[in-house]
């Protein structure tokens, strides 16, 4: 059989399509085999590089296993058929209905997918200001962000369009941030928010930093992928009451339960570990030693628990 030669397309380690995907080594060798998907060409040194069209194709059919599907039912299928089994744009995440911010949403929507970044900055930053922080992290941004994805799965936006909305969304964040007084509540927890290699998305994290900046906390965010061992020294150095992680599907699982109990056993006893995101994971398996965090609105209720005490463990 002869070799696909690498051509002047980007192409992908089979390493750097782990990260990318969720999907093991093993997964994407076997499929090669048994579906003929992913078709890997190889560099100059023989190795497998994966152009970005099959990067991305691998990424969808990672998020279709993660609401249901088998592999053997969609590996092979091209790239519009999968696009086909994703959400319909009509069937988007929104807001709750009389929610005052939907308008905002669909708002959004049309100017990310027009391209207009200036006025979608305008528009999240007048959102922020007339409804207040925590209506609109958790009213607004936290289902847009849900609606982007979805609109990426079903091909309405490209990768370059939720890049551009991310960044809209963390400077926004940011820039509100600053404006709140540093003034740490007496009794509350110093947290640090990070994720582990391999899971790059960080706007969860920094929505669950503007709230609990907001409620007092102190908090100290390390970016996103940081090194196990990394993180525990930091907390350590810091004295972090508490260690929050972002999680979302395109993690691998045995790498999410594997690093859990590895930092879990690094950090100090009375150190805990804060786990959010939509990662399948979070909620289909019992996690030793982790708070598992289903929503943003949540936290203030996480807090309250903590600060009762005999939270230190999950």
């Amino acid at each position: 059989m002869t070799e696909r030669v690498l051509d002047t397309v980007p192409h992908s380690s089979i390493a750097a399509v782990e990260r990318a995907t969720g999907l093991s080594k093993d997964t994407l060798r076997v499929w090669e085999r048994r579906y003929g998907f992913p078709q890997p060409e190889r560099d100059t040194a023989g190795d497998r590089a994966y152009p970005s069209d099959q990067v991305e194709r691998l990424r969808v059919i990672r998020r279709l296993m993660d609401a249901g599907h088998r592999p053997g039912g969609i590996v092979a299928l091209d790239m519009s058929a999968l696009q086909a089994l994703a959400v319909p744009p009509e069937a988007q995440t929104l807001p709750a209905r009389g929610n005052s911010h939907t308008s905002d949403l669909l708002a959004c929507l049309d100017l990310i997918q027009t391209h207009d970044a200036p006025a979608l900055r305008q528009l999240l930053s007048q959102a922020a200001a007339r409804s207040g922080l925590v209506s609109f992290v958790t009213q607004l941004v936290a289902p847009l962000t849900t609606a982007v994805g979805e609109a990426w799965m079903n091909g309405r936006f490209q990768v370059f369009e939720e890049h551009i909305y991310t960044e809209c969304v963390s400077r926004v964040l940011r820039q509100a941030m600053s404006g709140i007084p540093v003034a740490v509540a007496s009794g509350m927890p110093r947290v640090l928010l990070t994720s582990f290699p391999g899971e790059p998305h960080a706007l969860g994290l920094l929505m669950a930093e503007t709230l609990l900046t907001l409620e007092g906390c102190q908090c100290l965010s390390l970016g996103p992928q940081t090194p196990i061992a990394d993180i525990a020294k930091a907390a350590a150095a810091h004295r972090a009451d508490i260690v929050a992680l972002s999680f979302t599907p395109v993690f691998a699982a045995r790498a999410l339960t594997s690093g859990l109990s590895e930092l879990r056993a690094l950090l100090s006893p009375a150190t805990v570990i804060w786990a959010g995101g939509s990662h399948p994971s979070l909620t289909q398996r019992a996690l030793s030693g982790v708070k598992v965090i289903q929503s943003l609105e949540s936290l203030p209720q996480h807090l309250s628990l903590w600060q009762q005490g005999n939270y230190s463990r999950g």
